[in-house]
């Protein structure tokens, strides 16, 4: 029998509609019952005792925000009655909290060794143009270059972006930076860089920042110089299939993966049931000698002391600060709100304020320490639990977590989402209803997590289908032929 409603803490002052509950409801909370004065939708808050004025609310044991005037048991909390209680650029004190994690027995996924002795957990061709002057030979190269597919190779995906010129300083660095990263990722069994000739990004000056390379996997072509620039790609990825298609997938250990942790689309249930088991699944990797990387900055923002606490020591506490205001600053500076959130359809699915979309946000992370923060567009380099600077924007955030080197992204949504991003995206449903609607987007279903599946199982069954992706079972958005990837526009363009 599927559970109706859950006080998530014993110090909440709400609970959760698990199903749409209607007006004259008896619920039954710590022995005491009384009846909703009105109807409550799915993922939506209802208020367990009489609220005064200004007063805070407590869901997950902390406080989500303030009510905006009296509410009586039994009512329906929302962005009506409620609102934010966060302030601007605050002061933080370190409070480092014990949370290291026990080690477990080691596992194996099926996946491709390169020669530099990364992992990867495909064996693709990507085309990367330099600046978004080239996108469309880049789609023409990729549309013809499917028939040259061969041996192990299981894609070839062009990675079309609007940027690469007419930017400044750091906007144009990260920029550069972001595609280094993905030349470099070891998910590309071969790579062909696509230039034009004349642009700011070019390919030496691109060549600075990617570093040394294997001349057999990546390629460059510089279409300003080429009578045929797609004649010449092909006769490009010719070589690359040749060089890359004999690879052959070993075992090798989870040790080696990095996932990355992104959520969007939420709704009430997303912090109660997929983030938790999301959460649960990065404490069972690292335990393994994994790595997992959690970004969207914004929406850690009045949740952002959970993650404080637990850094390993204070330098990271410190950078954790940083990478907080750094983004608070960021919103300031273009004279925006910086609690300007949830959306539109968070908000239709239950979340009110950007605290309690932070607190089921955060949800995501576990309880592993910190143990590296990274700026956008840094590669991971600690195993653990990182922490990196991306906004809340789905496609740029998973991007930003495909540079940084996570193998894989686990995406939880309640309202659901068909895009892709350069690395493999694993839809996970914070519903039943969703998962069963939308099964061409929707990979895997944590709704069961108040259907009488308990967390440790779910987290048990979640691993495992990560540990199969990794060795090569497509998602959805990979069946569907997508290849998404965007990158974070900072700056002016000229």
């Amino acid at each position: 029998m599927q559970q109706k409603y859950i006080r998530i803490h014993p110090a909440d002052k709400v609970a959760v509609a698990l199903c749409p509950l209607e007006a004259g409801t008896v619920v039954s909370i710590d022995d005491k019952e009384f009846t909703l004065t009105e109807d409550i939708p799915q993922g939506h808050k209802f208020v367990l005792d009489d609220l005064d004025a200004d007063e805070p609310v407590i869901k997950y044991g902390y406080p989500i925000g303030i009510t905006r005037e009296p509410v009586k048991k039994g009512s329906w909390l929302h962005v009506h009655n409620m609102k934010t209680a966060l302030g601007d650029l605050l002061t933080y004190t370190y409070d480092k909290q014990d949370t290291a994690l026990a080690a477990t027995e080691e596992r194996f996924f099926q996946g491709y060794r390169r020669a530099d002795g990364k992992a990867g957990v495909r064996n693709e061709i990507w085309i990367i143009p330099t600046v978004g002057c080239v996108n469309n030979v880049a789609t023409a190269i990729e549309k013809r270059a499917q028939s040259l597919r061969s041996g192990s190779i299981e894609a070839i995906a062009a990675f079309p972006h609007p940027y690469g010129c007419s930017q400044m300083g750091d906007d144009q660095e990260n920029t550069r930076q972001i595609l280094a990263d993905l030349v470099n990722h070891p998910n590309a069994g071969g790579v062909l860089v696509l230039g034009l000739g004349c642009e700011n990004s070019n390919i030496e000056e691109l060549k600075k920042h990617i570093g040394p390379y294997d001349e057999k996997r990546v390629k460059f072509l510089v279409s300003q110089e080429s009578d045929d620039e797609i004649e010449d790609a092909l006769s490009l990825i010719r070589e690359l299939v040749d060089y890359a298609g004999s690879a052959t997938r070993e075992p090798i250990s989870c040790s080696e993966l990095v996932i990355g942790m992104k959520c969007g689309g939420s709704d009430g249930l997303s912090g109660i049931t997929a983030n938790p088991t999301v959460g649960a699944f990065s404490d069972l990797l690292i335990s393994k000698g994994g790595t997992t990387i959690l970004t969207e900055v914004p929406e850690m923002f009045g949740a952002e002391t959970l993650l404080m606490n637990r850094c390993e020591n204070e330098e990271l506490f410190n950078q954790t600060v940083n990478l907080i205001n750094d983004f608070k600053n960021y919103f300031k500076s273009h004279n925006q709100t910086i609690y300007e959130n949830p959306s539109p359809g968070n908000k239709k699915g239950g979340i009110s304020t950007l605290e309690d979309k932070s607190m089921g946000c955060t949800q995501k992370s576990g309880s592993a320490p910190v143990r590296g923060v990274l700026s956008y567009g840094e590669p991971v380099k600690e195993k653990g639990l990182n922490l990196l600077s991306a906004p809340g924007n789905d496609l740029v955030a998973s991007t930003a977590l495909a540079a940084s080197g996570a193998h894989i992204v686990l995406f939880t949504t309640g309202r659901g989402t068909p895009f892709a991003s350069p690395v493999p995206t694993v839809k996970i449903s914070s519903n039943s209803a969703l998962y069963h609607k939308k099964g061409n987007w929707i990979d895997f279903n944590c709704g069961e997590l108040v259907e009488g599946t308990d967390l440790a199982s779910l987290r048990d069954k979640l691993f495992d289908y990560v540990i199969a992706v990794a060795s090569g079972e497509e998602v959805k958005s990979e069946k569907a032929g997508f290849h998404d990837m965007a990158i974070f526009k900072q700056g002016v363009t000229l």
